[in-house]
């Protein structure tokens, strides 16, 4: 029997724990008006007794108040901070205008909208998106819910209603005159003024952090490493304006600023901060570049000197991308369902983008394949040059005659490529022309003075050279000489030719032989005299 009664308490305090947890949850209902209001206005009176007994469960409440307000036109008009604040406007005015009788709410109203009575609460079903079928407040109603209560914020509360929303007039609002609390243009005196201050104090927090900043550049530690000072004077004007619109925004929350005056100030405030973002990140991106430029400088390999460039193009793309889509998202406005929505105009712009991005293949893969480098001498198709900078898009080659030719990177990766630049050896064919009166015995004597010239050169392939008697020519006896020049580039190629040149020079004066040159001898046949004409 004493099991049984065990059992029997333990299974009603099972059941009392279910329905304790089951009451924490309270489902929001909007099929209807009648359900709308009163999930609305249940929601506030916990909203408002969370904040009497600090209980931040009840108090998180108000979320679901906010899910019974229209979407506003534009994601970015309002925020939740604006939402919240209209919620509590709200359930101030009504409970100082009229008692809610929820059975006198229609479930089914005629029509496609309903008015609480003596007010100019309007709720409407929404037609369209996720929200479709439900009845909500709406935008036009929540976003004057700061008017309406301006407007009876003096009148008592009726009794029986759940006495507001535990409203807290702001200390700023008590502390100034009456007379700057006159509305115009949707706010008060007392916050133009604010605004005003505040916007000229953001100005000298910017001049400050500025000046701070420069002191800082000036100091002996900092001066004598060049790219410290790079990066303070980099960031010194950007920063100085990310300070100043921080401060300008925590103004705006400190001057209860609200409404559509709060949504156009803070858009303009979300704009300078992205572009500030940006435009420090660019500075400081491109300090980075010379600094990993010199360190790249010191090494052995080519492939940093290459990649250093690229990365700096590609991070500057980046920090625009990702600039502008926080500045949207920061205003509010959902990204991802903004992408999403571009439907045909995403396509088009994907179509458009694909050069783009076989151009930023074609530049990965010349990275990683690297069939050429920076400072080659490489033919491609018509052109022909020297590789000056492997960029995001395309490499430009500086071409003999000093024009700049940009090739698209996609073209680089499927044309042939004869890179000069990456030859061990660089072939060399000169022929030396010799008088006809030279002895052969001199001949000979030069020709071999001409191999041991090669031999002896620190630059000539030892292996792989010829330099012989190769014919009678119209002018001249032909030494034809044929040998291989060991050199990083072309400058080092000719040096090395004109070197060997001089020294077959010398040995022809040396040698005593001459170089010939083209002559031509003109032998006059002496004939009959010719006899006069008669």
């Amino acid at each position: 029997m004493k099991s049984v009664a065990l059992k029997w308490i333990a299974g009603l305090l099972m059941v009392a724990g279910f329905s304790a947890w089951g009451s924490s949850w309270t489902p929001v209902r909007t099929d209807n008006p009648r359900d709308t209001m009163k999930t609305f206005m249940t929601a506030m009176n916990d909203y408002a007794e969370g904040v009497r007994n600090q209980d931040e469960q009840l108090r998180a409440r108000i979320q679901d108040a906010i899910r019974c307000f229209a979407p506003a036109p534009n994601t970015g008009l309002k925020g939740e901070r604006d939402k919240e604040a209209a919620a509590i406007a709200l359930k101030e005015t009504i409970d100082r205008v009229i008692v809610v009788d929820f059975d006198r709410i229609p479930e089914a109203p005629e029509g496609d909208r309903w008015r609480l009575k003596d007010t100019e609460i309007v709720l409407k079903p929404i037609t369209q998106g996720e929200r479709s079928g439900e009845w909500l407040i709406t935008y036009d109603t929540w976003s004057r819910a700061s008017h309406f209560f301006r407007i009876v914020k003096d009148d008592p509360y009726l009794e029986g209603t759940g006495k507001g929303a535990m409203y807290s007039q702001p200390l700023v609002e008590k502390m100034v005159p009456p007379w700057s609390k006159e509305e115009i243009l949707g706010l008060q005196k007392w916050q133009w003024l604010g605004m005003l201050a505040a916007l000229i104090l953001g100005f000298v927090v910017k001049f400050f952090s500025e000046m701070l900043l420069d002191l800082l550049r000036n100091l002996s530690f900092v001066s004598k490493i060049p790219w410290k000072e790079n990066l303070i004077l980099a960031s010194e004007k950007p920063l100085g304006l990310i300070l100043a619109t921080v401060f300008w925004y925590v103004s705006l929350i400190f001057l209860e600023v609200s409404g559509l005056p709060f949504t156009l100030f803070n858009g303009v405030i979300q704009v300078v901060l992205g572009g500030s973002l940006i435009w420090g990140a660019y500075r400081t991106i491109a300090v980075g570049r010379e600094y990993f430029s010199f360190r790249a400088s010191l090494t052995e390999s080519t492939l940093d000197d290459q990649l250093v460039p690229f990365v700096e193009k590609t991070l500057k793309v980046l920090v625009v991308i990702l600039g502008v889509l926080m500045v949207l998202q920061n205003m509010g406005i959902n990204v991802l369902s903004l992408l999403a929505g571009l439907g045909l105009g995403g396509l088009a712009f994907a179509l458009a983008a694909k050069d783009t991005a076989a151009n930023l293949f074609g530049s990965i893969m010349i990275l990683v394949d690297r069939p050429f480098k920076v400072g080659d001498w490489v033919v491609v198709g018509e052109v022909e040059g020297t590789v000056e900078e492997i960029g995001f898009r395309s490499t430009r080659v500086r071409t003999f005659y000093n024009s700049l030719i940009s090739v698209p990177n996609s073209m680089m990766v499927t044309a042939t490529i004869d890179n000069m630049g990456m030859r061990q050896y660089r072939r060399v064919t000169q022929k030396l022309g010799l008088t006809y009166d030279t002895p052969p015995e001199k001949l000979e004597a030069f020709v071999e003075g001409v191999k041991e010239i090669l031999r002896t050169h620190e630059n000539t392939r030892k292996d792989y050279f010829h330099v012989v008697f190769s014919g009678y020519m119209d002018s001249s006896l032909e030494i034809l000489v044929y040998f291989f020049v060991e050199a990083e580039d072309w400058t080092e190629e000719l040096l090395a030719k004109e070197e060997i040149f001089l020294k077959i020079l010398k040995l022809a004066k040396e040698v005593s032989v001459e170089f010939a040159f083209p002559t031509r001898t003109v032998h006059v046949e002496s004939g009959s005299e010719v006899s006069p004409l008669a």
